[in-house]
């Protein structure tokens, strides 16, 4: 399911536009204020950000500058403001879309679903993935730390690609070893403890940062 977080101070179109969205699958998270925004936008990961640029507090084009380039999330600009030269500094700032008020809810679902494939084409075709001083190449098969290639084990290094590829998630044993061992899993089987344990100790071998986290009960997760 993918999240979107709708940025619109006008209460009747913020709801309009959540309740249409999650008839169509989508899980929406609710902003009316830019300040509002910002703070879920420091602690969860967002597939579209739907923002309008006359909000209280932090205005439309200010979150723009702060977000970018640090988060990556496609943004598309729900605004009244007509303006050529809105439209154009609003995309010139980072925006990946701009909608003028009025509009159909058609078109904004239809404008969304050309973002998420861009992104998930943009995605798939990324070989290298960055957290901190941490470095995945796909294509390549390795990672380094700080500059220190770190051997793993095939196991080792898809268990690592799924962590880091949603650092907000927290992925349970089954889904790892589904995905780094494509077999059943066992739920007393002790392999997917086994195996973080020695990604966690070449990792340590050149940087006191954790970078995996256990999550009792559940699962492991990258560390913030």
């Amino acid at each position: 399911m993918k999240k979107i977080l709708i940025v619109e101070d006008n209460t009747e179109i913020n709801n309009m536009v959540c309740d249409y969205l999650k008839k169509k699958s989508f899980d929406c998270i609710q902003a009316f204020s830019g300040t509002e925004a910002l703070l879920y936008l420091k602690n969860q990961t967002f597939d579209i950000i739907i923002l309008d640029l006359m909000l209280p507090g932090i205005n439309g084009n200010e979150l723009i500058q702060k977000i970018k380039p640090d988060i990556k999330t496609p943004i598309i600009i729900l605004s009244a403001k007509d303006e050529l030269d809105t439209k154009v500094d609003s995309l010139m700032s980072g925006a990946d879309d701009y909608i003028t008020k009025p509009f159909e809810l058609e078109e904004l679902y239809a404008r969304i679903s050309v973002q998420i494939r861009k992104s998930t084409l943009q995605s798939q075709d990324s070989d290298i993935i960055q957290y901190k001083d941490l470095s995945l190449s796909k294509q390549k098969h390795t990672v380094s730390i700080k500059g220190h290639e770190i051997i793993l084990t095939r196991q080792e290094f898809k268990i690592l690609e799924l962590l880091l590829s949603r650092t907000d998630k927290v992925f349970s044993k089954q889904e790892i070893y589904d995905y780094a061992w494509d077999d059943y899993y066992i739920g007393e089987d002790k392999t997917v403890n086994v195996h973080v344990s020695h990604i966690r100790s070449k990792i340590k071998q050149h940087t006191e940062d954790e970078y995996i986290e256990t999550v009792w009960g559940i699962g492991f997760k990258i560390a913030e």
